[in-house]
């Protein structure tokens, strides 16, 4: 046994942000039922909007956390049917257990929304860098216009 395994830490980063999903979940979970009993206390009080914000994330999270567990399960070789949940090698085109037929593409890494998220997001971060540095460059632009003109 190798003592540096990259697939264990890869697998150990994956679980460490399911932990963290799973500790955010239940910190939600918190403020729902401190929400809802302000709601039971005072009927004049509607905090509707934020527990459904709230009820949204924890949707989110534990979708982000399946995403996380399936790239688990492929980084150890694995694949779970889609029928009856059971977990197969990547290498078997069909469920030993229900014989479910598997897709081609169930033997490639799982493309997860939350990645797919976090790309739009790192895009967006540097559209907006972008844009920064085009209004910094138009403002230090600006002032030497204006001496120009002073000067005529």
């Amino acid at each position: 046994m190798a003592l540096f395994d990259p697939k264990a830490k890869i697998i150990s980063n994956y679980q460490r942000a399911i932990d963290d999903r799973t500790s955010s979940i239940r910190k939600y979970y918190d403020e729902i039922g401190k929400l809802y009993y302000d709601q039971y206390k005072d009927m004049n009080v509607d905090n509707t909007k934020d527990i459904n914000t709230r009820c949204e994330a924890i949707t989110r999270l534990g979708n982000e956390i399946e995403d996380f567990k399936l790239k688990i399960l492929f980084e150890k070789g694995l694949k779970k049917c889609p029928n009856c949940g059971t977990e197969n090698s990547l290498e078997y085109g069909f469920c030993f257990k229900c014989g479910t037929k598997f897709d081609e593409d169930s033997a490639k890494e799982p493309k997860t929304d939350f990645e797919e998220a976090e790309a739009k997001v790192e895009e967006a971060a540097e559209a907006v860098e972008e844009k920064a540095e085009e209004v910094a460059e138009e403002a230090s632009e600006a002032p030497a216009e204006e001496e120009k003109k002073d000067e005529e």
